[in-house]
Formats: C-alpha cells, sequence, structure tokens
C-alpha cells in the first residue's frame, strides 16, 4: 500500500507546481494597517501528540448540541490513520476524547476533512484514503449502543462508500459532507471521475445502504479543465437544491494559464454545470481551497488562496443573484503587510461579519486568526491571534462559532515540541469573540 505520509505529500507537492505561476507575479506594496482584536481571550484546548489522540488536523471544528466539540486528526492512533474525537466541557474543563482509530483499511484511513452531524444524530465525514482500492471513503460513526462511562469507548463506524478512482471519483481531499432536506449526502473527490479532475457525488440512502451517484466529474475540455478541475472542499446548498462549490485548479483565467480555478453551481435534477466565476489571479484572486458558505439571501462567500487585486496573499469574496445573472464582489483582498493566503472557508455571525484563518503571516509567520467586521462599508479586518509556535501553526481549517459567541479551530502543526519539533497541531479556543456584536 502507498504510505499515505508520502503519498499526501506528493499531492500537495503537484498542487504546489500548478501554483507555481501565480507565486511568481507574488509583488511587495506598503505594510497595510490593521486593527487588533478587544479583550478576547485565547487558549488552547488540546495539544496533539501523535499518539492515541492523533495528530496534524486540517480539519475545521464542528459544534455539536451543548457545545460539544467534533473533528478529525489526520495522523496518529494506533495505525498512524487518524482519529475522530470530541472535546466536552466538564466542570469548567475541557476534556479529550478520542471517538474512532481509522487502520488505513477497508474501515478508510488519513481523515483531512472535518465530520457533520448527520439528521440521526450520527457522525458523518470522509478519508482520503484506505477503502477497498485506497482511494478514500465516506463513513458514519455511531455511538455504542450501551452506555460506557469511559472516555475511551470507540463508536461503531460503518463504511457508507468507497471510493473506486474511474468513474466514482478518488480522495476526498477537505471535505465536510452536506445533508439535504432528504437526507441525501453530497460531497466531493480532488481527483477520479470520468476525466480524472475530481467529481461532484450524491449519496442516496435505500433503506438497506447507500447508493452512490456522480453529479458531475470535472476536467473535461482544454488542459486543465474549463468546467475546473480538483474540488478540494465540499459543497453548499441553496433553498431550491442546487449545489454549489469551488474547484482549486481549471477554469479559463489566463493569469495562470487555465488553472486559477472556478466557482460552480449545478442545477437541482438535471445537474447541468455552470461556471460562475473563472478566476483570473490579479482581478479576482485565485486557487480556491476553503468551502463556500451561504446566506439567508441566497448570497455566496469564500476565499482565494492567492492572487488578489494587490499580490498573491488571496482574499475574500461574494457571489449574489441579481436579474439573470451572478454578479462577483471582492469583499477584501490581503495586502503584503498582511500575509495570509487562507486555506479555509469563512464563518459569518448573526451581523454580518466574518472569521477566517490565515496559514501564514502574523507576527510570528506562523499564521494567524482574522475578523472582518463593517463590511457593508469597506470591511474592517481586525486581527484576533498571531500563532507563535508553541500556541499552533498554520491553521488550516474554518474557524466555528457556538451559541455564545465563542471562536474555535484547528492547526496543523504547533504545539508541544514534539513531532520533529514542529508540533503535532491543537485545538483552540477564542472565548467572547462575537461578544461585541451580540443583540
Amino acid at each position: 500500500m502507498t504510505n499515505p505520509r508520502k503519498h499526501c505529500t506528493s499531492i500537495l507537492r503537484s498542487s504546489l507546481r500548478r501554483m507555481a505561476f501565480a507565486l511568481t507575479l507574488f509583488f511587495a506594496l506598503p505594510m497595510v494597517a490593521v486593527r487588533s482584536a478587544q479583550a478576547q481571550t485565547f487558549s488552547v484546548l488540546h495539544t496533539f501528540t501523535d499518539g492515541a489522540d492523533g495528530g496534524y488536523p486540517y480539519a475545521a471544528v464542528t459544534v455539536g448540541p451543548s457545545g460539544v466539540l467534533y473533528s478529525t486528526a489526520s495522523y496518529g492512533g494506533s495505525h498512524d490513520a487518524g482519529t475522530v474525537f470530541k472535546l466536552s466541557l466538564v466542570n469548567s474543563s475541557w476534556v479529550f476524547s478520542p471517538l474512532y482509530e481509522f487502520t488505513g483499511g477497508s474501515d478508510g484511513g488519513n481523515p483531512w476533512g472535518g465530520v457533520v452531524i448527520g439528521p440521526n444524530g450520527a457522525l458523518y465525514g470522509t478519508t482520503l484514503y484506505g477503502g477497498g482500492e485506497n482511494f478514500g471513503t465516506v463513513f458514519e460513526l455511531t455511538p455504542p449502543a450501551t452506555f460506557c462511562g469511559s472516555i475511551l469507548c470507540s463508536w461503531y463506524e460503518t463504511v457508507l462508500h468507497a471510493f473506486t478512482g474511474t468513474p466514482d471519483g478518488a480522495y476526498p481531499y477537505f471535505v465536510n459532507l452536506t445533508f439535504d432536506q432528504a437526507g441525501n449526502i453530497y460531497g466531493t473527490t480532488y481527483e477520479g471521475g470520468m476525466n480524472g479532475g475530481g467529481t461532484v457525488f450524491e449519496l442516496t440512502s435505500s433503506g438497506e445502504g447507500w447508493t452512490e451517484s456522480i453529479l458531475h466529474s470535472f476536467g473535461s475540455g482544454m488542459e486543465g479543465g474549463t468546467d475546473g478541475e480538483n474540488p478540494s472542499s465540499g459543497v453548499v446548498l441553496d433553498a431550491a437544491g442546487n449545489v454549489y462549490g469551488t474547484t482549486t485548479f481549471g477554469g479559463t483565467g489566463n493569469e495562470c494559464v487555465n488553472n486559477c480555478g472556478t466557482v460552480y453551481e449545478l442545477l437541482y435534477g438535471r445537474w447541468f454545470e455552470k461556471v460562475l466565476v473563472n478566476f483570473n489571479f490579479f482581478d479576482n484572486g485565485a486557487n480556491p481551497v476553503g468551502k463556500l458558505i451561504i446566506d439567508a439571501s441566497g448570497t455566496l462567500y469564500g476565499t482565494t488562496s492567492s492572487g488578489g487585486e494587490f499580490n498573491a496573499d488571496g482574499g475574500a469574496f461574494s457571489l449574489r443573484f441579481s436579474g439573470d445573472q451572478w454578479l462577483e464582489d471582492t469583499v477584501y483582498s490581503f495586502t503584503n503587510g498582511g500575509l495570509c493566503r487562507p486555506e479555509s472557508g469563512l464563518t459569518m455571525d448573526t451581523a454580518g461579519n466574518f472569521f477566517g484563518t490565515c496559514a501564514v503571516g502574523g507576527a510570528h509567520n506562523d499564521g494567524w486568526i482574522f475578523e472582518l467586521t463593517n463590511c457593508s462599508q469597506g470591511c474592517t479586518l481586525v486581527d484576533l491571534h498571531d500563532f507563535s509556535g508553541s500556541d499552533g501553526m498554520q491553521p488550516l481549517g474554518t474557524p466555528a462559532l457556538d451559541a455564545n459567541g465563542n471562536l474555535y479551530g484547528t492547526t496543523y502543526y504547533g504545539g508541544a515540541e514534539n513531532c520533529g519539533g514542529s508540533g503535532c497541531g491543537v485545538v483552540w479556543e477564542i472565548a467572547g469573540v462575537d461578544a461585541p456584536h451580540k443583540k
């Protein structure tokens, strides 16, 4: 079997090579002032050891009932194939509980995406590897059928689908799955499908199992895929059931030699694909990695990991439907003085403020957490926290808000000086980050 760490590295190196042209266009600009946050409290809730708890979390955190946090670690566990875990607040202290350790075999291995809570209360997610062909899986986790008083009680895993490459896709990447109102599951794969450029898939329950349907295979047209290529994250649905997402590469944006990425729509029922945005590096950014979000009006918001109005540091954008067309706007472009390159998506609070993470930059160049406020008037950038290594390094997952206005997330590296000296990552909290905006 292919070594997962080596194979993961090869995928990332391939992606970076395709971004190389874009990054060579980076140029310096004067530093732009960033307002610092006031009166929030940053805490590390858990530091990973790459042991039974896992290590190197890519994924976002999901906030469940009673404020319980759920997520995944991409490595660690008994088989070094990753874990699913939860953090519960007990008597003012956070208690870490591993829920499942992947073996890297038929049950899946190396979850890079997070988990979501399904209509039945179970957890659902994807693994990048494992399954019969080692192309990844979609899984369900349910708690033990009988009461277990230990924090080490393993949940029961069911593989809903194991990917086979062609034609149904391979390697679900930073994917958080999405449920529709009927309980069907939607997601993406980074590679595979009929054209090799990844897929959008749907899983439908028949009562006796799950049936997969491929809604779209990317990579058609000229080299790079004019319809987009390599979707890194999951999808969102509007009220009519239409599917929206991004591809990290492909499209017709000429500044990246047809590899700046896209925003796409799949129309419900027919699943006809329409490219809504072809990213073009300088004009509107390039290479989106994080997942889109959608507000009550149907406006979409997302991030680009490079490019933008000023340089190659990425930014945030919006898409709203007006008349008979989609209109794209730049919400914010990061400048050279605010190194960012966000691989996470955005989280929005009830007041319309956005929260996200920057994979690089900050006071120590270990990444940082930001807020965009007053965006109806042009957005003010607020630096909520600069990582320094011991408290985390390189945040990749989208942050999550709980009902009390606290913000949570993970970092891929950092924490205790182990795992080769860079740390195995952390789960973090900023308490009261949303308090000024609560009514």
